[in-house]
């Protein structure tokens, strides 16, 4: 869902350079330079106002993580947040996601979060979901050979096709869940802003952990 643009939001982000990336190619394989401490790097594709990361960050500071959003306004929200904070383990990314090769190098990241992708549920619009094969070989190639893929969706159809689409490419399934916040994943889960909304209205959440092969 597209936010209305705010007129403080880019203003806010140009005046914080320390923690939001507008140019992130410039970065492509040195990202460890932006956080204080050299660790594993997690990243957030689509990661909307942020609340997610900001707390995956706060809650794990053995872990470098990075946010990216195309959107401004969502970033400035995001960037809020983080400005609150002020977490040293958590980098922002106001870009597009869709080319990961650009932004990293190959191994620098290892694991990828994708919550609540939008489903461009019309056929001709496959080729955009963020699990078509064309993305997860991108994800292969930036990811560490051990490095794992964790998507959680309210959209049954997206969820089949991403397990059909991960299940064609080889990726090994480690967990699938088909009702996250009925299982024992729920206490340590995370939630989105979008998964609040649709869990309080009864809609179950659908999540799945795997990786990539030789």
């Amino acid at each position: 869902m597209r936010l209305k643009n705010k007129p403080w939001a880019l203003p806010l982000i140009e005046a914080n350079p320390q923690y939001v990336v507008t140019e992130p190619e410039k970065w492509r394989g040195k990202w460890s330079e932006r956080f204080s401490q050299k660790q594993p790097l997690l990243i957030e594709i689509g990661m909307g106002k942020g609340r997610f990361i900001v707390e995956m960050a706060r809650r794990d500071p053995e872990h470098n993580y990075i946010g990216i959003e195309v959107q401004t306004t969502a970033t400035g929200i995001a960037l809020k947040k983080q400005l609150e904070a002020q977490l040293p383990n958590l980098q922002l990314v106001c870009g597009d996601g869709n080319d990961l090769t650009e932004m990293f190098a190959s191994n620098e990241v290892a694991g990828i979060f994708l919550n609540f992708s939008d489903p461009w549920p019309k056929k001709r619009h496959t080729k955009r979901r963020l699990t078509y094969r064309t993305f997860l070989k991108q994800y292969q190639q930036v990811m560490q050979k051990d490095g794992q893929l964790e998507f959680k969706t309210d959209n049954r159809g997206l969820f089949e096709y991403s397990l059909t689409s991960m299940n064609n490419y080889g990726m090994v399934f480690n967990q699938v869940w088909l009702d996250l916040h009925a299982s024992e994943e729920a206490a340590d889960n995370v939630m989105t802003e979008y998964e609040e909304k649709f869990s309080q209205k009864g809609q179950p959440i659908y999540k799945l952990a795997a990786h990539f092969t030789d």
